[in-house]
């Protein structure tokens, strides 16, 4: 059997921060840390720091007054912010400055009048949040069928904006109905998909073609491992989203195969190994890198937690903190 790995996969920018954001609040401020939400959506990630002492929350209700609270990575609406407040809750935002970017083009759009077309998945955190922060001015569209049903007065002013963490061919496909169907609509100064997703999305179209199978290391319920796994079904492999080895069928696998093995952007490097290793026990696999694309991009901490070191993170959660990746031999 031969693996090959993508590169990148695995933990983006945002979710580096977020989870170095976790870490440290309990190394500071000590079990319980309350968190709004999944910090981000991996079982494996949350499951080890329940372990550690957060409790998450899908209500503040749930809070303490005077508690310290995380947002997660997704980001909140407004009104969450001011429940928080108004509870008198420690609050640390740990939201990706890339959905951060989203919330604000929507602050700006709505101020300047314009009724927002948001191309996103109904239900999911990061939607909740931008919808939160507009919602008299923002319409939700999910699919291609949607643009179809659209109307509006003669004269609105149109912008559409997109959950950062879409299908890049996807979100395509609904922005050129859009501007067929509105020739006048206004993008955002700067696409909304962030970088980490269309890249990974760039590394399984690349690569997927070399596979017999392709194996997404990644939770059910992160849209952005979801979108991987469906591009590789849409161009013919057979493909897996799971969460680790211990969701795999020795009996779909074959020594002769080929696997290509990425993860999305929420999963650590540790379940890949895992899986690595499974797959060379069973199969004797060789394992060999492609590079598509380099990615060096950070993001600094939120301001209650810069005084402490990032480093100081690692203690707290060994088993998702950055860590060597995979060794393999030269492509």
């Amino acid at each position: 059997m031969r693996i090959i790995l993508a590169a990148p996969r695995g933990f983006c920018a945002g979710v580096n921060m977020a989870i170095d954001s976790l870490s440290l609040a309990l190394k500071a401020f000590g079990a319980p840390i309350y968190v709004y939400h999944e910090i981000v959506h991996n079982q494996y990630v949350v499951r080890t720091f329940r372990d550690q002492g957060a409790v998450f929350v899908d209500s503040l209700d749930e809070v303490p007054e005077g508690s310290t609270l995380l947002f997660s990575a997704h980001g909140v609406s407004p009104a969450i912010r001011d429940e928080a407040r108004n509870r008198r809750l420690n609050a640390i935002d740990a939201t990706c400055p890339l959905v951060t970017k989203v919330h604000l083009e929507a602050i700006r759009f709505a101020k300047d009048g314009y009724k927002i077309l948001l191309i996103g998945h109904a239900g999911h955190d990061e939607v909740i949040g931008t919808l939160g922060e507009a919602p008299e001015a923002i319409v939700l569209v999910e699919d291609e069928a949607a643009v179809a049903t659209l109307e509006f007065p003669p004269g609105t002013r149109l912008a559409y904006l997109t959950q950062t963490t879409l299908s890049v061919d996807d979100a395509g496909r609904i922005i050129a109905a859009l501007r067929q169907r509105f020739p006048e609509i206004t993008c955002p100064p700067k696409e909304d998909i962030c970088y980490a997703t269309q890249n990974r999305q760039e590394a399984v179209r690349e690569l997927t073609d070399a596979a017999d199978v392709v194996i997404v290391l990644g939770s059910q319920n992160s849209s952005n491992s979801q979108r991987l796994r469906e591009l590789a079904a849409e161009r013919g492999r057979r493909a897996y989203l799971v969460d680790g080895p211990q969701d795999l069928d020795q009996a779909d696998f074959k020594p002769d195969m080929t696997v290509l093995i990425t993860a999305g952007a929420s999963a650590p490097e540790s379940v890949v190994r895992e899986t690595v290793d499974w797959l060379i026990e069973h199969f004797d696999a060789t394992v060999t890198t492609q590079t598509i694309r380099e990615e060096k991009v950070s993001f600094p901490l939120p301001k209650p937690l810069r005084n402490f070191s990032p480093a100081d993170s690692s203690s707290a959660s060994p088993a998702i903190s950055p860590q060597a990746q995979v060794q393999s031999e030269p492509a």
